[in-house]
């Protein structure tokens, strides 16, 4: 045991308590805000969340588990009540006439805290879903022990605090001498709630005064024991926590944000295998009272790869190399790629609508499962090969089965480019040849040329170029309106303005000060505008997805708009559009999938990859140009 351990180990519980509530995380603390909700249900902005590469938690402002599914993060839900408040389940830790609370992060980790207060006093909750000890994140191998670990403390006053568990489903309960013993058939899971002193009834209501503290245990992990040291398991995973997010940038402009963003993208990573899902909920509406309601508890292609192209951009090159193992299997194992798959690398789950459950404010259907993996996408090609690109340009090499493989890959995307599919925005209306899909072709091509010349890997670069190149100039004549002045949604007549194509710079398919690029940006700037900096990322009416029904502003079109303003040399109205687009961030930092324009309020899925993505990745744009460096995605520095 070596200096540091042997201080940890020799702190009193109080001085390790301390530590993790210093006086510098206090400061930084949150504002008090009122406790309230809408049909019963808080706000989707009032959550936190918590992960330990297996699954995670959504944590609400009032001490609720707003989701959690066990042991991974595509299992069934153990409790939803974001899906519905009665039939949804529970894992509540409430505090009796609670009237306003606040969160805030342990700095550094994915460790919440969430403190409570009503008119007779203060209560802190520190949330963590424990990591194993010493757990090494940048080595992305199974971290977690399967506990929820929630740290009770009153730091003012006196307190009522109830606990509640009621896994969806019902369930077997007996007590046992170590705590409470859970069968839940609905999940297939045993579970063990245990805490730190008696309660006097099930569920548990308990009356505490200033300074008196407890926790509360639930493992759902076979053989599972319970932590000896509370304060200091949670402590360990803290350090694990900052030991990763020690390895990230630290010059980079909004760093705390960005900071904030990658640690919400490792709490979406599935260690075991590099999986990453694209959000932490299901069904999670996309406009109140509407039926876009999806499960995003799943790894899709598309978004994996974007957010290991973003955390390369800070410092974490490893990520990539692990999501490309992960995905190739998968590819091999389906016999060719998918949009989304499970975290085991099979195709997601087929869709079926649950009959029980009302919905978050009884905004129904709710969906388990995903039909999108069953449908064609043509970027799934772009989106592998452009992973395994920036893996090489971070050291990592190929050996003759995994070039071979991508090779395949890109010789099928030789001709997948001109078939109709179902494009980025996955329409459930007939397929068409959409233009973001070709570019996604053309950077396939691209890349596997690159790849082959720079690392002298066996295939026909040449061909490869003058493909790749052909695609090019097909989007640029046969996407292009003159009516319109901009590149629409598919190649031939008629389509409309997409959001989409907003990418295709960051993708190194066209500059952004192309004429047409900046035509085209200035267009769905015009067009797809939901106010205050947001944008649509299509108008259904105009371009019918088989769906139908308004939706919010989807957030990461407007970093892409950032992303094209910072291309195009305007870095005065892109710092401006970022800071704007930041704010609707909640006071912990994340960001959903969408916003609704007139409140601002939190729409669809959360926390949303894409979205973290979207803000990392235009910070370190506006922060190259803010050193004097040539914008990556102008015609002057165009993919040397």
């Amino acid at each position: 045991m070596d200096t540091a351990e042997r201080s940890h180990a020799n702190r009193t519980p109080e001085q390790k308590q301390e530590a993790l509530h210093d006086p510098v995380r206090a400061r930084a603390m949150s504002a008090w805000l009122p406790l309230v909700r809408q049909d019963g249900y808080l706000p989707l902005e009032d959550h936190g969340l918590i992960g330990d590469g297996s699954t995670c938690a959504v944590v609400g402002r009032d001490g609720s588990t707003g989701f959690l599914c066990v042991p991974r993060f595509d299992s069934p839900a153990l409790v939803c009540p974001l899906l519905d408040r009665e039939r949804g389940g529970a894992f509540d830790l409430t505090v009796a006439a609670a009237a306003e609370s606040r969160q805030d992060y342990v700095p550094g980790t994915g460790v919440l805290v969430t403190e409570i207060r009503s008119a007779e006093g203060t209560v802190r909750i520190t949330d963590a879903l424990l990591l194993r000890p010493g757990a090494a994140l940048e080595e992305d191998v199974p971290a977690g022990t399967g506990t929820f670990l929630r740290l009770v403390e009153v730091v003012r006053g006196r307190a009522e605090i109830g606990l509640r568990l009621e896994p969806r489903g019902g369930t077997t309960t007996r007590h046992a001498g170590e705590g409470v013993q859970l069968a839940c058939p609905a999940q297939g899971v045993e579970l063990l709630l245990r805490t730190s002193r008696p309660l006097p009834a099930w569920p548990g209501v308990t009356s505490l005064r200033q300074g008196d503290r407890f926790w509360v245990c639930l493992q759902w992990e076979p053989g599972a024991r319970p932590p000896h040291d509370a304060d200091g398991a949670v402590e360990e995973t803290v350090r694990s926590w900052r030991r990763w997010s020690g390895f990230l940038a630290q010059h980079v402009p909004y760093r705390d944000l960005v900071h904030r963003s990658a640690i919400t993208l490792k709490l979406l990573d599935y260690f075991a295998n590099g999986a990453i899902v694209a959000a932490a909920t299901s069904s999670l509406p996309e406009r109140i009272g509407g039926d876009r309601n999806w499960d995003y508890r799943y790894a899709w292609v598309r978004d994996a790869a974007y957010t290991v192209f973003a955390l390369r951009r800070i410092g974490l090159p490893m990520e990539a190399g692990g999501f490309l193992t992960w995905v190739l299997d998968a590819v091999e194992g389906s016999g060719g790629p998918r949009v989304v798959y499970d975290v085991d690398g099979r195709p997601a789950p087929v869709e079926t609508i649950d009959p029980e459950l009302e919905g978050y404010r009884r905004s129904s259907p709710v969906r388990w499962g995903n039909d999108a993996a069953h449908q064609v996408q043509h970027d799934a090609y772009g989106e592998i090969l452009d992973c395994a690109f920036q893996w090489a340009a971070t050291g990592g090499s190929f050996d003759a089965r995994l070039w071979e493989r991508l090779r395949s890959l890109t010789e099928a995307a030789r001709t997948a480019w001109a078939r109709p599919d179902h494009g980025i925005w996955e329409v459930r209306s007939p397929a068409r040849p959409f233009t973001y899909s070709a570019a996604m072709c053309h950077v396939a091509l691209d890349r596997a040329a690159r790849l082959s010349r720079r690392l002298r890997l066996p295939g026909d670069p040449r061909v490869w170029e003058l493909d790749a190149e052909a695609i090019r100039s097909r989007i640029l004549s046969e996407a292009w309106d003159p009516t319109v002045g901009a590149l629409t949604e598919h190649l031939s007549p008629g389509g409309g303005l997409d959001a989409s194509l907003l990418a295709l710079p960051l993708r190194r398919v066209l500059p952004a000060d192309h004429p047409k690029m900046v035509a085209t940006c200035r267009a769905v700037a015009e067009r797809l505008d939901a106010g205050g900096g947001l944008l649509y990322r299509y108008l259904p009416a105009r371009s019918p997805d088989g769906v139908g029904g308004p939706e919010g502003a989807f957030v990461l079109c407007g970093f892409w708009h950032v992303d094209n303003l910072v291309g195009q040399g305007r870095i005065a109205e892109a710092t401006e559009l970022f800071e704007r687009l930041c704010a609707y961030a909640n006071p912990l930092g994340l960001l959903p999938e969408q916003i609704d324009p007139g409140t601002g309020a939190f729409l669809g899925n959360v926390p949303q990859a894409l979205s973290h993505v979207g803000l990392i990745s235009s910070a370190v744009l506006i922060g190259r140009a803010d050193r004097g460096l040539k914008p990556e995605l102008s015609t002057h520095a165009w993919f040397e």
